[in-house]
């Protein structure tokens, strides 16, 4: 086997492992179904194995091709970095510089701070992913990550810029039907939206007692911008963000003054991007609009 693979062939390799189908991978590459699938038998006679075998469920990955899967997820994330780096010229605040945000932060409340960004940095390009889950900043996943949970990652650059309290909101309409809850005791009388599966959520609900087990719940689900579009529709009580919700008309606040728990809202990025002029402007930006910078600091292993 010659060591000369081209990266377009890998490239598509990953993105049938991904899609589980020719298809599925030629709808997310824009290319089409008998090119994707030409391009990974070219693929498997250059590596001299099998890729993939079909099934009733479409295309099921080999050993080998599982095996391959985390160095193709690698590459493709270094492709990316390089792309990104090439787009920004040094000491300008030009380029493209990627996020990875909690789902209910980037529905919700990055808009507007990106909308600011934009209107100071007009050459700034954002790509923006959204997931409750770690990105791997360390491997350049991506340039700059917003987490609501303290980095446990080595050596990366964290700062915390806001512990923003959670508390329990309603609708309007809700409250008309059904009254307003006062106290924690209270609530036992009432519709309550919760976590499904997410563990750090189970946990923050089981801390607050038997009231909210899991079987208390008229909804369940590991979407915050679910169950806060919920909470809007009148399907419950469900915890938000005390200065998101306290903004939105469509919400109002019940068991006043109660803080269900505060949320560190954290700045991460890799080290070596700390000084690059496009990166260093979202950071700033970020911290200033999250409620002014505390003092950026290393997480070591």
């Amino acid at each position: 086997m010659g060591t000369d693979l081209s990266w377009d062939d890998q490239r598509i390799f990953l993105a049938v492992l991904e899609a589980g189908s020719l298809a599925g991978a030629g709808r997310s590459l824009g290319l089409s179904h008998p090119t994707v699938r030409t391009r990974i038998e070219s693929l498997e006679r250059a590596l001299d194995t099998v890729l993939f075998t079909r099934s009733v469920n479409g295309l099921a990955p080999t050993e080998t091709a599982e095996e391959l899967r985390e160095a193709a997820r690698t590459m493709a994330m270094a492709s990316s970095l390089f792309v990104r780096q090439a787009s920004g010229t040094a000491g300008e605040i030009v380029g493209t510089v990627r996020l990875s945000v909690p789902e209910v932060m980037g529905v919700e409340v990055l808009p507007g701070m990106l909308r600011s960004l934009r209107e100071k940095h007009p050459r700034l390009r954002v790509e923006m992913s959204l997931s409750d889950s770690q990105a791997d900043v360390l491997a350049h996943e991506v340039d700059v990550a917003v987490r609501t949970a303290e980095t446990r990652q080595g050596s990366l650059t964290a700062r915390r810029v806001s512990r923003i309290p959670l508390g329990f909101f309603a609708s309007p309409d809700y409250v008309r039907r059904r009254g307003m809850p006062a106290t924690m005791d209270a609530l036992a009388d009432h519709d309550l939206i919760g976590p499904d599966r997410s563990p750090s959520d189970l946990a923050l609900a089981e801390r607050l007692g038997p009231l909210f087990a899991p079987n208390r719940f008229v909804l369940r689900s590991d979407s915050h911008p679910a169950q806060l579009a919920a909470a809007r529709a009148s399907v419950g009580i469900a915890v938000c963000q005390v200065p998101l919700c306290e903004a939105d008309p469509r919400l109002m606040r019940v068991v006043p003054g109660y803080v269900v728990h505060f949320l560190d809202v954290w700045l991460v990025t890799h080290p070596n991007l700390v000084k690059v002029a496009r990166v260093r402007a979202v950071l700033d930006h970020f911290a200033a609009e999250f409620g002014g910078p505390a003092p950026a600091r290393r997480s070591d292993p």
